[in-house]
């Protein structure tokens, strides 16, 4: 696709083999930056939902404030954390926060090629810290990249404005469609469990917010009469024998993650930390049985599982060990119906939880055994063809993210001439 003269270069670390157009100058980013520093900090309470001018963090707009501390357009590039490396544009008058470096283009430099060009650098890789990621702003403008020249520039980032943004408007797309099956398939759940699958069925007030009316052939009453509940705990850091020969799986905050989707239904037995049988016995913890369900209480509250395997927890979850009236997945599905309810539960401003007293007082819509089977059946095949087509979408969208990338790297690269690729691409996407 490309007709332009290239040279070899010599090696860039984030250019390895390549050759760029002829006339393409090799430069430092402090040339095509005439200025990179740390943004202001800001207070939480400063950031609003609304405002007159938007506040920049490392990973784009995190808020907004009547106040503001740049005008123009500046690169802005995440300093720290999971968000170090991330590359932004930003225009007009903003305040930019002290996550992320601002950097003011030199005169001549398009600011849009600038941009495509530091992402496609993958910045992060350059972090001067392991445990905390970090890059600072001598290790960014001591990089090296090649400069076109500045008309060229601004095909380039014309070229990459318009085949980005029909890219972008496609896995939006996608990204609602997700969201459409995430919402029909809570929706299924919360219809299974709170209506059966028997239409017509003669129904009567629960008293519930989360269920509503339920069939009156239903039990309305206290958890605690179809499941023990159980607590976790920690054993004492400061007893070093507590923490060897560790090899009971121990459920903590750090596994929440594989349960966020609501879409797993079994704890991974790999949990993230374990701990040993004698801290176990010197602890509250209890070692509790397969087909015990979890329920996340603090941080991230309103999370939940199944154990697949005996397993023990921190205090960071509620367990419930089912008795013969309840099967464990129904009663999975009916914590996935209660997710909104479990935010109007949570207690405290700083570390917010859902407190024991109303924990065991969560009332809950039971049918009966046979019942509950043939509705866990039923939701097992429909959720699973939801999720079917939620995978495919993702695919889509992670395919349609890859070929952005190759697309700006291609472009920023001069390995594609801009001027006539713009035409090989239309109604490609």
């Amino acid at each position: 696709m490309t007709s332009l003269s290239m040279r070899p270069l010599a090696d860039v670390s984030w250019l390895p083999g390549v050759a760029v157009p002829t006339g393409w100058q090799r430069k430092r980013v402090k040339h095509v930056l005439r200025d990179l520093r740390a943004g202001e900090g800001i207070t939480a309470e400063d950031i609003e939902s609304s405002g007159d001018y938007p506040v920049y963090g490392g990973n784009g707009v995190r808020g907004y404030t009547s106040h503001y501390t740049h005008s123009g357009t500046f690169v802005l590039i995440g300093r720290q954390g999971a968000l170090c490396g991330n590359v932004h544009l930003a225009s007009g008058r903003f305040w930019a926060s002290e996550h992320a470096m601002v950097g003011a283009p030199a005169i001549g430099v398009d600011p849009r090629w600038l941009a495509y060009t530091l992402r496609t650098m993958n910045l992060g890789q350059y972090s001067v810290t392991a445990a905390q990621p970090g890059i600072g702003v001598a290790q960014v403008m001591a990089l090296d990249l090649y400069a076109p020249r500045p008309e060229e520039q601004r095909a380039i980032a014309d070229f990459l404005d318009e085949q980005t943004s029909r890219i972008d408007t496609l896995i939006n797309k996608q990204t609602q469609l997700i969201i459409t099956l995430q919402e029909r398939r809570r929706a299924a759940i919360a219809h299974g469990v709170t209506k059966g699958l028997t239409p017509g069925t003669k129904l009567r007030p629960s008293g519930l917010r989360w269920a509503g009316d339920v069939p009156d052939t239903w039990e309305v009453a206290n958890i605690r009469r179809y499941a023990a509940m159980k607590t976790g705990h920690t054993p004492s850091r400061s007893e070093p024998a507590y923490w060897i020969e560790c090899d009971i799986p121990w459920v903590t905050l750090a596994d929440v993650g594989q349960l966020r989707d609501g879409r797993t239904t079994y704890l991974s037995s790999e949990t993230q930390a374990k701990i040993s049988a004698v801290g176990l016995a010197n602890s509250a913890a209890e070692l509790l049985p397969a087909g015990t369900v979890v329920l996340s209480r603090t941080a991230s509250v309103g999370f939940s599982g199944i154990m697949p395997v005996p397993m023990a927890t921190s205090q960071d979850y509620w367990n419930w060990v089912c008795g013969p009236r309840l099967l464990p997945a129904y009663l999975l599905a009916t914590f996935r119906a209660m997710k909104d309810e479990f935010r109007s539960m949570v207690m405290g401003s700083t570390h917010k939880t859902i407190y024991q007293p109303v924990a065991a007082g969560m009332t809950i819509v039971v049918p009966p055994i046979e019942e509950q089977r043939a509705i866990v059946a039923h939701l097992n095949d429909e959720t699973s063809s939801i999720d079917a087509l939620i995978d495919k979408t993702e695919q889509h969208i992670a395919l349609a993210r890859e070929r952005r990338a190759a697309l700006i790297a291609a472009a920023v690269t001069g390995q594609i001439n801009v001027r006539t690729a713009g035409r090989a691409t239309q109604g490609v996407v």
